[in-house]
């Protein structure tokens, strides 16, 4: 599990979504129209960068918009928080406001950040405005269907709205709390091997430390730990295997080094398997809904026929299964893992 060096593609395209990704959408009731787009949102002259409390450029900046457009924007952002959070019942923003609109220029999708605030009592939410990109969209749907975490989001034709998703950031997880003595290391490693199998089953790249996130939660004898995903832009594209195996990216060194310590190899095939049932639960509870999610991704241009022929050879490699040869797109090799997944539970 020693990390190394990989590679990954600065500059993915974005790819638009199709009609029949429109269509899917909008039989899950994932399409919404929106008051504001993720264009009206870039009309600004000017912007500040953002700091934070120790001084250091946090890469986001802080749009200036002119004051004759900023009332109508914040009203549309409140009916958009209110078209997400609960299917556009306006009385859930009614004592908001919009506190902050920030902007990145870091990642493929260049989003925005809205921060929104109660009045009544100062409590505070986020979610973020983006461009729809297929490959993050493709993403965020396997991670519903094939995770055990919720996604909540929004498709308004090339304007993509997330929900916030709360937790550690996992590269200051690993710097501050990853040997906190009153945490049981051997649950943060089991975590770990379980979002590492998931990763590779999903095809999910690029899961650096600093793309998930750690969320605590105190049990009545124990705390339990949960990792999560919050950056679905890398979903099935690059032709490395490594790429969709976490425990390979030098930021995820402190994560396999708990592991080597805490977890013996029993323990972790253990895991491993542990995972595997969980995703062939979750695949026979959602198998329409991940049938229809094959026939629409298999139709739509996401990586490079180069990308797909290298990630086959490496699955097949991986596994020692040359089934993996015959795979023509890179559905057919997540379709292919589910496959596998179901035999070898049966078993």
């Amino acid at each position: 599990m020693e990390p190394t060096d990989v590679k990954i593609s600065r500059k993915k395209p974005v790819f638009p979504v199709s009609a029949a990704l429109q269509k899917y959408l909008k039989s899950y009731q994932r399409d919404s129209k929106l008051p504001i787009t993720y264009n009206d949102l870039l009309m600004f002259n000017e912007s500040y960068p953002i700091m934070d409390k120790n001084g250091k450029d946090t890469l986001w900046e802080g749009p200036i918009y002119p004051s004759d457009q900023l009332e109508n924007l914040h009203n549309g952002l409140k009916v958009i928080y209110a078209n997400l959070k609960a299917s556009g019942n306006l009385r859930i923003v009614q004592h908001k406001y919009i506190d902050k609109i920030e902007y990145c220029t870091f990642g493929n999708t260049h989003p925005f950040r809205i921060r929104i605030v109660n009045r009544l009592n100062d409590v505070y939410d986020y979610f973020y405005v983006k461009k729809a990109d297929a490959s993050r969209i493709y993403g965020l749907e396997m991670e519903e269907i094939l995770s055990p975490n919720q996604v909540n989001y929004l498709v308004d034709r090339e304007t993509l709205i997330e929900e916030h998703i709360a937790g550690i950031p996992g590269d200051v997880f690993a710097k501050t709390y990853l040997y906190n003595p009153e945490y049981n290391q051997t649950r943060i490693a089991k975590e770990f091997v379980k979002f590492n199998e998931r990763c590779l089953v999903m095809l999910l790249g690029d899961m650096r430390a600093y793309n998930f996130v750690v969320q605590i939660t105190p049990d009545f004898d124990d705390i339990q730990f949960k990792i999560r995903a919050i950056d679905f832009d890398q979903q099935f594209y690059e032709g490395n295997v490594k790429v969709y195996l976490p425990q390979f990216f030098k930021e995820n060194y402190p994560y396999v080094k708990l592991c080597m310590e805490e977890l013996t190899d029993k323990t972790f095939l253990q895991y491993q398997q542990e995972e595997k049932s969980s995703i062939l639960h979750r695949v026979r509870s959602e198998r329409h809904r991940l049938a229809d999610l094959r026939d629409v991704s298999n139709a739509d241009v996401l990586t490079t026929v180069e990308n797909t022929n290298t990630l086959k050879i490496g699955m097949a490699e991986h596994f020692a299964d040359p089934n993996y040869l015959e795979c023509k797109t890179m559905t057919d090799i997540i379709e292919l893992n589910v496959k596998n997944i179901i035999r070898q539970v049966k078993l």
